[in-house]
């Protein structure tokens, strides 16, 4: 490879910029409509100019290489700079496009009331939402941002804590006036239990309140937004989070019976990226944006609606 001191070509630079972003030659391609063949040869005139490799296969994709996160986070502002100023001389103010991949109990509970705010502050900026359980691969492109529910121990991303959370058993007020009360944290066992694929927070909760679930009526649902539902149709007990719930609990609409509520360490919703992505505009935007709303949030819990009898605190 031989290296110059001139500018490389446009067309190789704003081919790179888009397969960085994406990571994916034929996303790429798609977004510049050109072939893949054709993203691949601008790739290769530019990593011949530059006198280095910017990208590396891996098993399921593409990554960049150091030189390649470095080059692509100064050639990522140029043209992020250049779009803005053309937009601005134009009248037509730049559009960005930001991905963000949630669960879809944060989207509907938490995000989808606010982003009304989001969008009065940043018109420009074109937020697609993908409510999924499915795990969003951020460093395959799948997504820019994703927002998880955890303990932030995921591999391979940045992880920034939005708000922490806490967790505890909440019923209906009809189910609970035809069953016997909950007055300590064994007597969810008189009732069905609500429970996702995956029990995570059940399990949190009985290990930490020396509650043995092996023996009790159990229903299971795929998600924690179905298993919500089922609670406040007074079909059995769910886990809930409280930072999702808050309107519910303020209306009456669920109780929460026990006094103390779950704080595991590090348990709560996280701002996930890839690391070494890009600052482009619109990511930063709403990075920023959802870290300021969550702030007001974290140790603000909601009021529960009911006040428990006094022998009901764990």
């Amino acid at each position: 490879m031989r290296s110059s001191s001139t500018l490389p070509p446009l067309q190789s630079l704003r081919a790179f910029e888009a397969v960085a972003r994406l990571l994916s030659f034929r996303r790429a391609g798609e977004e510049l409509l050109i072939t893949q063949s054709a993203v691949s040869h601008h790739i290769r005139i530019l990593e011949e100019h530059l006198g280095v490799r910017l990208f590396v296969r891996k098993s399921r994709g593409i990554a960049l290489t150091k030189d390649g996160e470095r080059y692509f986070k100064s050639v990522g502002e140029a043209f992020a700079i250049l779009t803005t100023a053309t937009g601005d001389l134009c009248g037509h103010p730049a559009r960005s496009r930001v991905r963000v991949s949630l669960l879809p109990s944060f989207a509907a509970n938490w995000l989808v009331p606010r982003l009304a705010d989001f969008s009065r502050l940043h018109p420009d900026v074109d937020l697609q939402l993908d409510p999924s359980m499915h795990l969003a691969d951020l460093n395959a492109g799948e997504a820019d941002l994703a927002i998880r529910f955890g303990e932030g121990n995921w591999n391979g991303v940045e992880n920034r804590l939005l708000m922490q959370e806490q967790i505890t058993p909440v019923v209906s007020p009809a189910l609970l006036s035809r069953g016997p009360p909950l007055t300590k944290p064994q007597d969810v066992l008189a009732y069905p239990l609500l429970m996702v694929l995956r029990p995570y927070e059940w399990e949190l909760w009985a290990e930490a309140n020396q509650v043995d679930l092996a023996g009790a009526e159990k229903i299971q649902l795929t998600d924690y937004n179905i298993a919500l539902q089922a609670a406040l149709d007074g079909q059995g007990i769910t886990i809930a989070r409280l930072q999702l719930i808050g309107d519910r609990l303020r209306s009456g609409t669920l109780i929460q019976p026990f006094r103390q509520a779950l704080a595991s360490p590090g348990l709560g919703h996280w701002l996930v990226r890839r690391r070494g992505g890009s600052d482009a505009a619109g990511v930063k935007a709403f990075a920023d944006w959802i870290t300021h709303a969550a702030s007001g949030q974290v140790g603000a819990l909601p009021k529960r609606a009911a006040e428990p009898a006094p022998e009901a605190a764990n």
